[in-house]
């Protein structure tokens, strides 16, 4: 009888023949829904209908908010148990970055995604390796495409550049805001995405603050399915 095969270790790479596109699943999905509906290829006429419904459907009530987005965004931030630190200048990140960790205890290495890979972080004395995580890493430093004033929220997309491990797997997540975009609601968010991107990612993920459960004696515990903590460099 032959032992059974062993799982790949982590970060360890895949086959050809595993690493296949992502989106490739979903096309067969896809492809199966329309030969049930009769339907040879994607319909231009159907896709034009639908993104006109979307464009003129009516939006809901929504609660009032303040014309200052950014003190409400701040505001519903610490609600959520995230921490924040407000920058000038872009170039400031690293040194923000050591000063977060060295008051928290954490060691000044971190996972970061590829745009980051400019700034001097030796000067700030943190160790950024610019890769996906690979489970070990004790922080990850990532953008975001927006932060939603409503309810505190920053918005992730997936993509090549952007490994969603990064801001799952480490026990810290520092996400860099722009300060120029952060929308009022979920809604204008996903305004926001269609009208820059034209379609939606294999993964939109939506950070309200550190991960958190109540399931066990309704007492909440954070860090129980994703990051203990979360904090936001919001850059100018």
């Amino acid at each position: 009888m032959s032992a059974p095969a062993r799982p790949p270790e982590r970060g360890a790479k895949q086959s050809p023949e595993r690493a296949q596109p992502a989106n490739r699943a979903r096309d067969n999905i896809l492809g199966r829904v329309r030969q049930a509906l009769g339907k040879t290829g994607p319909d231009p006429t159907a896709r034009e209908a639908a993104l006109a419904h979307i464009a003129t459907h009516p939006i809901g009530p929504r609660p009032a908010l303040p014309a200052d987005l950014r003190q409400r965004f701040l505001e519903n931030a610490a609600k959520l148990e995230s921490s924040v630190d407000q920058l000038a200048r872009r170039e400031e990140i690293p040194r923000a970055v050591a000063r977060y960790l060295t008051g928290i205890g954490v060691p000044p290495r971190a996972s970061g995604w590829p745009e980051f890979a400019d700034l001097p972080w030796g000067e700030a004395g943190v160790e950024v390796a610019i890769r996906p995580t690979q489970g070990q890493d004790p922080v990850g430093l990532t953008s975001v495409f927006c932060a939603i004033a409503e309810t505190g929220t920053v918005v992730v997309l997936a993509g090549p550049e952007a490994p969603t491990g990064t801001l799952l797997l480490p026990d810290t997540h520092i996400a860099v805001v722009d300060g120029s975009r952060i929308v009022a609601s979920m809604e204008d968010a996903f305004v926001l995405i269609r009208k820059e991107r034209g379609s939606l990612p294999r993964a939109v993920n939506m950070v309200s603050g550190p991960s958190r459960t109540g399931d066990i004696e309704q007492t909440i515990v954070l860090g129980a399915h994703g990051p203990f903590r979360v904090h936001l460099l919001i850059v100018g």
